[in-house]
């Protein structure tokens, strides 16, 4: 696809026109507005039937529907540096932009073509939320001021970007960014690394598949060598976004036919060739000049012309998936602002809203934490309440056995406890003040077990209702913070409760060793039927080791010299171990039973009594009136959402237009 060829209108008029290749006049009859529509490369593509598509997109991005993470196609125009991209930027807008040696574009510059009725062009210049209004005649030294105050007095680059708007009869609708030309080599100014913070711009923006790379070349030079090229087959290796703009072809003419019809470069877009502007030329004589050149140069006239919407072709192609991500978006932002809850305006709405948060607090800790439902939190193990709970249950049941060894110090303490237990009374008689003094010792043991035991308990069924009521009151920021607050303290009541508890049912242990339990009687027959056998390998065969219930071995120590209460001790310890059984048993088991019994009033009776009451004692008037007040937050969030959905409303009003205005084309 290229751009170049014959004029098809009437001739009218003489022409004269100098062939740079072979110095000879020939005259060229032309009709001046043909001229302007028939033989302007880049203007022609954007004729009628375009048009709309271009106004749709520049609406668009207008209205800054990429905030929205929807990204807009793009015409980039990237080029070696001197490759004439000024001067075809000035072809399009018919204005004059910054010229010279070096660098001229420093920052880039998103240039906003828009047709004006009105024979007043309307030209300024945006950046950081800055306006900045001039006229055709300063429009060049305006573009410099700002780039100065962008990126310095010096020739530096900035990636902050600068639009210039120009409105203006005749200049086709057209958006397209102008990236700084590409330098290997510093000038004296420049930073070093130059090069690559040009190269970095660069591949921002031509990066995404949307945009389309407008590449600058020179007619002289070889186009494989071509900075921009290189750049620009990295991330469009097909070149199926990329079009080439063929500068200087007045100047070498030679060979530009072959270049583009071999296109090794890979232009899939096409080549598009274009005169310079000379010296003070007018933009009127100049497009004269260029359609003459096409018309009647040896070399050049045999380049065909083909008008073809490029950019259009790939708005076309774009619009199905923008239309439908705008959709997803809209839809998303509907739903998020569905689910904050309007603003409350009263007492008796902040009221409403309250009970709904511990209604539905009250149903998720009923199924996670006595039902042991899960499909609240499928993929949150800690949020398996049920299971976690016998999960900790069973090890402390482990830990609590841990700490009861029969077979340390095998029978030491219990011959010391009836020696400091005797009295006037029957030498065979078991004292139970011994058992007592044993029994109080073994609970004193496992005291702080039990004890911490209950804190982890309820330390994670904090973690689990603040989780739950964080969750269901996540849209209310003030009644989160207070709702939090007294769940807190509500569960620091429940644990000391269930110490309280723990220390009586310890206390209890202690001052009576009793149990209806017929395993203990059963377990101490067989244990106390081994005693004479036991006795006899200590204090006949002086066995270091004995046999306890047919498997445990224990190693014991000289008792020999004990004889007179070996047989006491002996039963005393069988007793012992027989009966701390069915205590650890008994412990385990009414531990069990008090957690749920707690964790069921906790959920079912005092959550929302302890909450409600919080709310409407000392203060609560106060409390209710600060919940009036929409946390900055929610109402930032609010006001986001708000604008986001207009936003992608008014997108979408723009694309529908468009496409009505395009299937009423067809027809």
């Amino acid at each position: 696809k290229m751009s170049g060829g014959k004029p098809s209108s009437k001739r009218k008029g003489v022409e004269k026109y100098e062939d740079a290749s072979v110095n000879t006049e020939v005259e060229l009859h032309v009709e001046h507005e043909a001229i302007f529509h028939d033989h302007v490369p880049i203007v022609s593509y954007y004729n009628d039937r375009i048009t709309p598509l271009l106004d749709a997109v520049d609406r668009l991005r207008q209205l800054q529907v990429m905030k929205e993470g929807i990204q807009l196609p793009t015409i980039v125009v990237v080029g070696d540096q001197s490759s004439g991209k000024s001067s075809v930027l000035e072809s399009l807008a018919c204005i004059n932009l910054p010229r010279g040696d070096g660098i001229c574009t420093r920052v880039p510059l998103i240039v906003r073509l828009k047709h004006h009725p009105s024979l007043v062009p309307e030209i300024f210049l945006q950046f950081n939320g800055k306006t900045v209004p001039t006229d055709e005649a300063h429009v060049a030294d305006a573009i410099n001021l700002v780039t100065d105050e962008i990126a310095g007095n010096g020739k530096g680059i900035s990636n902050t970007e600068l639009t210039l708007v120009v409105k203006k009869n005749g200049v086709p609708d057209l958006t397209l960014v102008d990236l700084p030309g590409i330098t290997r080599v510093p000038v004296h100014g420049q930073p070093e690394n130059i090069y690559e913070q040009i190269a970095y711009i660069i591949m921002k923006y031509i990066s995404p598949d949307e945009s389309v790379i407008l590449n600058v070349l020179s007619a002289s030079v070889d186009f494989s060598t071509c900075e921009s090229i290189r750049m620009s087959q990295k991330v469009d290796k097909n070149g199926q976004r990329t079009l080439a703009v063929v500068t200087k072809v007045d100047k070498s003419p030679e060979g530009l036919l072959e270049k583009v019809t071999r296109n090794d470069v890979n232009i899939g877009l096409g080549y598009v060739c274009v005169r310079n502007r000379i010296g003070n030329e007018s933009y009127e004589d100049a497009r004269k000049e260029e359609a003459a050149l096409f018309a009647t140069h040896q070399l050049l006239s045999k380049i065909d012309k083909s008008t073809v919407g490029i950019q259009a072709n790939i708005i076309a192609k774009c619009l199905p998936d923008i239309v439908r991500k705008i959709d997803e978006k809209l839809s998303a932002s509907i739903s998020e602002l569905n689910r904050i809850p309007r603003r409350l305006l009263s007492v008796a709405e902040v009221m409403a809203a309250f009970m709904g948060i511990i209604g539905s607090s009250k149903d998720s800790l009923r199924k996670i934490l006595l039902r042991g439902e899960i499909d609240e939190y499928r993929h949150e193990k800690d949020m398996h309440c049920t299971a976690r709970l016998v999960e900790m249950l069973n090890q402390f049941s482990t830990e609590l056995h841990k700490c009861s060894d029969h077979t340390k110090n095998f029978m030491i303490n219990e011959i010391e406890v009836l020696e400091e237990t005797k009295g006037i009374e029957l030498p065979n008689f078991l004292p139970h003040a011994a058992i007592l003094a044993i029994l109080q010792q073994k609970v004193e043991e496992i005291s702080e077990l039990q004890i911490g035991f209950v804190e982890k308990v309820w330390a994670y069924i904090r973690g689990v209702v603040i989780s739950v009521l964080n969750h269901h009151s996540a849209n209310y920021h003030q009644l989160q913070l207070f709702i939090g607050r007294a769940a807190h303290k509500l569960v620091d009541k429940m644990k000391d409760r269930s110490i309280d508890w723990v220390t009586e049912i310890l206390q209890m242990e202690k001052e009576t060793d009793y149990t209806c339990n017929p395993e203990y009687m059963k377990e101490w027959n067989k244990l106390i039927a081994q005693q004479q056998a036991v006795i006899d390998n200590i204090t006949k065969f002086g066995s270091s080791r004995v046999t306890i219930d047919g498997s445990r071995e224990v190693v014991v120590g000289d008792l020999r010299g004990h004889k007179h209460v070996l047989l006491q001790a002996f039963d005393l310890k069988m007793r012992l171990i027989a009966y701390w059984k069915i205590v650890l048993m008994r412990l385990v088991d009414n531990m069990a039973l008090h957690l749920q019994l707690s964790i069921r009033n906790l959920v079912n009776k005092e959550m929302e009594k302890e909450i409600v009451n919080a709310l409407l004692g000392t203060g609560g008037g106060v409390a209710i009136e600060r919940m009036l007040e929409e946390p900055p937050s929610v109402a930032s969030k609010r006001e986001r959402l708000n604008t986001s959905i207009k936003l992608l409303r008014e997108s979408k009003e723009v694309l529908a237009n468009i496409r009505d205005k395009i299937e009423c084309g067809d027809h």
